[in-house]
């Protein structure tokens, strides 16, 4: 199985709009940051988990020819808005599949009307098959994923766990019983926005607790903001094993 971190930044990205904070102005290539994305390959499949407005530009910059689907985390503009660059994909290879608690499902119908409708459809939209995840195992062609539920403030969020490698951005409560769906997984990737505390993400001490109680081999950190640091004096203060991912890292577990 093959993970390239398609994003690795919060909802603003690395570099801020306008900003004149140290990080947003850092030359590093670590430290620019796009919206969260992730790519999951194995065997001849191609899965992505959420697809915000930077997803067109991640997908030519992985040099991405095909995409059997989609996975959502949950609806924030930041993780659905671009839904609507699937086209080329689907222009290829018909409709794409994609899979989502009810909630978000109903949200995407609402934003983009035009690619679920059926009637006097536009014909260069594209269009897809929706999949209602619920928070019970679901299998992607030859592969079960598993579903770990957590809340995103009071938001509902999933993240998942395929074979071993758990992916899980946006939480700030996960309990007990999902935490054990990815106890000692080999690769977790897990959100750790800032320092200070934040309402609805794991700060930096959060995340690093939360890893200590999955206890996998490896873990990443992802859904960074410039608040966090510049990547190569954070990366010096973390444990042996775990790291800062960045845009473009790719990992094969």
């Amino acid at each position: 199985m093959k993970i390239t971190f398609l994003g690795t930044g919060t909802s603003q990205g690395i570099p801020i709009i306008g900003s004149t904070h140290p990080v947003c102005l850092s030359n590093n290539k670590k430290d620019k940051r796009l919206r969260v994305s992730v790519l999951v390959e194995w065997d001849e499949f191609t899965y992505v988990v959420d697809c915000g407005p930077d997803f067109r530009y991640q997908m030519l910059r992985a040099g991405c020819t095909k995409v059997d689907g989609v996975l959502y985390t949950h609806e924030h503009s930041d993780h659905t808005s671009g839904l609507d660059d699937i086209r080329p994909f689907y222009f290829k290879q018909g409709d794409i599949s994609i899979y989502a608690h009810k909630r978000v499902l109903k949200s995407l119908k609402i934003r983009f009307d035009y690619i679920f409708t059926t009637k006097n459809k536009y014909p260069g939209a594209p269009s897809v098959i929706t999949n209602r995840i619920k928070n019970k195992p679901f299998i992607l062609n030859n592969l079960e994923v598993i579903p770990v539920n957590g809340k995103h403030d009071t938001l509902q969020v999933f993240g998942f766990k395929f074979k071993d490698f758990a992916y899980l951005t946006d939480m700030k409560t996960v309990k007990e019983k999902e935490i054990e769906k990815i106890k000692n997984v080999k690769v977790l990737v897990v959100n750790a926005l800032r320092i200070e505390p934040h309402q609805s993400h794991f700060n930096l001490e959060e995340a690093l607790q939360f890893i200590n109680k999955v206890k996998p081999e490896k873990a990443y950190l992802t859904h960074i903001s410039h608040m966090l640091g510049f990547h190569d004096d954070v990366e010096k203060l973390l444990p042996k094993n775990v790291f800062l991912a960045y845009d473009g890292l790719q990992i094969t577990i």
